[in-house]
């Protein structure tokens, strides 16, 4: 299959590279410093379980023009959400016939947004079930326990990733397992906020109770709206607020997959942050606010992580230890009540 990457990025690297290794014919699309890195490295994809392959740097195409995409059976949308709607502006028009173009991102309006410029091509909503860190030059490590998921109509794209030793599920109501990612990515947050690698914020506890306020917050609004949640845990997400409350001792007992992590993982808004890149708290955090404006509600939790992530970005004061935050989030939620936007 030849599949071109729409921003190559950590996840579109780690994609395009365990596609290549399983003999796909891959193009990359993205900043050409990344390009440069992986010329002189090579492209490494590795994970939590101890598995590395490295393609030579002349085996790689990677290119910034977009004009790769037009022998593309698929193309594979890994964008930031912020940079969705100019992508999709670009590839109107440069898609061969049947090419089918799959979002794999965060949040849940990408594939809406794609689909407005992209008339006349299947537009497919897909998650990443896991964390992926660029850790080195050209070095892309899977962190964490996780599958991917499409949406029917990309089966053959399924194949190709499950194949390629990703496991890949289709279903045929994307966004209850999109919502169940954001639920999840709602520790994206937190785990910026903290300053830690992901294993380590969990095993905080003080760190689990924010991130269990901001998911019963958002899954309290969810019920409201009536949208079903698929679960990309083992366990259902409606358990998560309660487990991540416990004591450590018995989190440790409950929680085995979740901090199941490589030591070095952490999330991607962490990475945004130390690279002074914008972050996707809107498309995460915001997207719970967003959904209780439109109930007539507020999530002044979500809403507070918000501002939170937005001050840091702005200059504002770095990590927080978790007694902090968990004081902060709670005074400032107590003031929000009623008052709550983003």
């Amino acid at each position: 299959m030849r599949v071109a990457v729409a921003g190559a990025g950590s996840i579109g690297c780690y994609l395009g590279g365990r596609l290549q290794t399983a003999g796909h014919d891959i193009v990359y699309i993205g900043r050409m410093g990344l390009g440069r890195a992986i010329a002189e490295h090579g492209l490494t994809v590795s994970d939590y379980l101890g598995s590395s392959a490295t393609i030579p740097g002349d085996d790689c195409a990677f290119t910034e023009d977009i004009e790769a995409v037009r022998e593309a059976d698929a193309v594979l949308v890994t964008v930031k959400s912020a940079a969705t709607a100019g992508i999709a502006e670009s590839l109107a028009g440069r898609l061969r016939p049947g090419a089918l173009v799959v979002s794999l991102q965060n949040g849940i309006r990408n594939p809406a947004v794609i689909a407005q410029h992209v008339k006349q091509h299947s537009v497919i909503a897909g998650m990443v079930g896991f964390n992926v860190a660029q850790v080195g030059p050209g070095h892309f490590h899977q962190g964490t326990w996780g599958k991917l998921a499409l949406a029917t109509g990309a089966e053959t794209v399924a194949q190709a990733l499950t194949d390629s030793g990703l496991p890949t599920d289709t279903h045929g109501d994307m966004p209850a397992v999109q919502w169940g990612k954001l639920l999840v990515n709602l520790n994206n947050a937190v785990n910026a906020l903290s300053g830690l690698p992901l294993k380590a914020e969990l095993e905080d506890r003080d760190f689990r109770r924010v991130l269990a306020a901001a998911q019963h917050e958002a899954l309290g609004l969810l019920r409201r709206a009536g949208q079903p949640v698929v679960s990309p845990l083992a366990a259902p997400i409606s358990l998560m607020p309660w487990v991540l409350r416990t004591p450590n001792p018995v989190f440790t007992r409950l929680a085995r997959q979740m901090i199941t992590i490589d030591p070095q993982a952490r999330s991607s808004m962490f990475d945004d942050i130390t690279a002074g890149r914008p972050t996707e708290i809107d498309y995460i955090n915001g997207e719970v606010v967003g959904l209780a404006r439109g109930l007539g509600r507020n999530a002044p939790v979500n809403a507070t992580l918000v501002d939170l992530v937005r001050e840091i970005t702005a200059g504002g004061r770095g990590s927080w230890l978790g007694p902090e935050l968990l004081r902060e989030v709670s005074d400032r939620a107590d003031r929000c009540r009623g008052n709550c936007r983003a």
